[in-house]
């Protein structure tokens, strides 16, 4: 089992190789020619909307995250070792776990997974992060490694990437149009202020995101490309938030699912639940 953040309209989540290929050339002659600009303008009015966006400070998910089984081949968090006497407690077969992930923004985000009738914590402030994984017989508070530090401060604020993309001074360059689980798309590059990048694809009929690039995954020695895949878009008080998503890792047969069952905007809070217990 493995905890992972994503970007905020996603959230968590794992494997499998899904690229898809890209359009043919006939395909892509259907698809309007717009500029990065104007494809981002899109993707935020179909979304809501940057002011309505902006009034957002908190975003709370439940639902249930695919874990499991004991056939799997184990996943380790990126810069940990498990040494071979540790046994994982993971379920014999797949199995649909709840979890709660609550959002603020800075980039904090804390995420709770139920198993086997313990809590898994994982927590981000906006700097540092911390975490408790009972189900490696780890019930001690650990620091995140400097893998998974690097990987939270890429991570986008709540709103995703495009919304806040002008206003945290990245860039954002289309890259050409593909085809995603038979939709055509267009390919963006973000990159931050920090040259951190990351691609985006957007549909071209709705101008939603369909995929995003994930944090590369540390297999066998080697890393394996990430790929978040978002479905089932809903209305959540005007704004448009996905309840599926299905995550990736290149060289992984399985994926897994997230299903949403709830999201509430501007929960209440406490500012202390991000806090790295003493």
């Amino acid at each position: 089992m493995k905890m992972n953040h994503v970007c905020s309209m996603g959230i968590l989540v794992t494997l499998v190789p899904s690229f898809l290929a890209g359009a043919d050339t006939s395909t892509k002659a259907a698809v309007p020619q717009l500029s990065a600009t104007q494809i981002v303008e899109k993707n935020v009015s179909a979304r809501g909307g940057a002011d309505r966006w902006r009034t957002v400070q908190a975003l709370e998910f439940k639902g249930k995250l695919q874990a499991g089984g004991n056939k799997r081949p184990t996943i380790p968090v990126p810069g940990t070792k498990i040494s071979p006497e540790v046994k994982v407690n993971r379920p014999v077969e797949q199995a649909e776990l709840p979890f709660v992930m609550e959002l603020s923004r800075g980039r904090k985000q804390r995420l709770e997974i139920q198993f086997n009738g313990q809590t898994a914590v994982q927590v981000y402030d906006g700097t540092q992060g911390w975490k408790v994984r009972p189900f490696l017989n780890r019930h001690e508070v650990e620091k995140f490694t400097p893998d998974e530090l690097k990987a939270a401060a890429q991570q986008s604020d709540l709103d995703g990437y495009l919304i806040s993309s002008t206003a945290n001074g990245s860039k954002v360059d289309l890259e050409g149009v593909d085809q995603v689980e038979g939709r055509n798309t267009y390919k963006l590059k973000v990159t931050d202020k920090n040259a951190y990048t990351h691609h985006i694809w957007v549909d071209a009929e709705n101008f939603l995101e369909v995929k995003v690039e994930g944090t590369p995954r540390r297999l066998d020695g080697k890393y394996h490309p990430v790929a978040i895949f978002l479905r089932d878009y809903r209305p959540v008080n005007g704004l448009m938030m996905p309840y599926v998503l299905e995550t990736t890792v290149e060289g992984v047969k399985d994926t897994e699912k997230i299903q949403i069952e709830e999201i509430v905007s501007n929960p209440k809070l406490d500012e202390s639940k991000f806090a790295m217990p003493r």
